[in-house]
């Protein structure tokens, strides 16, 4: 009979296709750090800089929404999705980047594709995906479309985790990718887009306009990630001992994005009930 332990490494079992012990410094940045007698290694310093930082603003975004929700339901639900993605950011930078050699490689005569901590980050970044949509339901809507929002949060939230643990403990690596999350996150970010966009027309309510400007950082973020990507700049750069990939990209668009919920729309999200008072 199967134990826990041998469950939970099955993860581990997906090889990396790429990366290896031996190559490992020449695909991408590799730091040996010396503590006293504690020495390991940090890979991509800079790229793990910004997606710590990013981790650090969005969940400082989501206790500021928290600190000032009052009467706001949806003020709620934005701190609750800010902290998840804030905290997974910072568990996804811990293994992608940040100490990737020692979690994927550094015990290991084979190299893993991926960690537990990368399986959490991806149910801790759809759960906050799912956390906006409710906050989107209760800022932007009423009556049936509300309803079917909540739900439809409500049922995602519950069977992308089971699929995403079905995912690593068999292990099936297409249920746990990056990716494959993006695209479960997709419909709810269309919805987002639209519903905004259209109640500004019509209304020309400012939480609307501050929430399109979300949207719009978002995405750009993803499309720099899908242009740098298909541009093969990161392998030029590094080639001359410069690394910035296309994750980069992603993230300083997003720190910027950090900022802005940060710093701009917590004063602007209310109850659609409070908004027409």
């Amino acid at each position: 009979m199967m134990n826990l332990k041998t469950l939970f490494d099955r993860v581990k079992t997906i090889p990396h296709t790429e990366l290896t012990k031996e190559n490992w410094g020449e695909k991408q940045p590799l730091k040996k750090v010396k503590l006293g007698t504690l020495e390991f290694y940090i890979s991509q310093p800079s790229s793990s800089f910004w997606v710590y930082l990013l981790g650090i603003l969005v969940t400082l975004a989501g206790v500021k929404f928290f600190m000032i929700q009052g009467e706001e339901v949806s003020r709620f639900w934005w701190g609750i999705s800010l902290v998840l993605w804030g905290v997974g950011a910072i568990i996804a930078g811990t293994s992608y980047q940040a100490f990737g050699y020692e979690l994927k490689a550094a015990r290991r005569k084979v190299c893993s594709w991926t960690s537990w901590w990368e399986v959490i980050y991806l149910i801790f970044q759809q759960l906050s995906m799912n956390a906006m949509t409710v906050a989107i339901a209760y800022s932007c809507t009423t009556g049936t479309l509300k309803e079917i929002l909540i739900w439809y949060s409500l049922i995602v939230s519950i069977i992308y985790p089971i699929i995403t643990l079905i995912g690593a403990f068999v292990p099936v690596k297409s249920l746990i990718t990056f990716e494959w999350m993006v695209e479960i996150s997709l419909p709810s970010f269309i919805v987002f887009c639209i519903l905004n966009s259209v109640r500004y027309i019509q209304f020309g309510y400012t939480m609307d306009l501050v929430l399109i400007g979300s949207w719009i950082l978002i995405y750009l973020s993803w499309w720099g990630y899908i242009k740098y990507w298909k541009s093969g700049l990161t392998e030029i750069l590094w080639k001359k001992g410069i690394w910035f990939s296309e994750n980069d990209i992603l993230h300083v668009i997003l720190v910027i994005w950090g900022l802005y919920v940060l710093f701009v729309m917590p004063e602007h999200i209310r109850d659609f009930e409070h908004l027409l008072k």
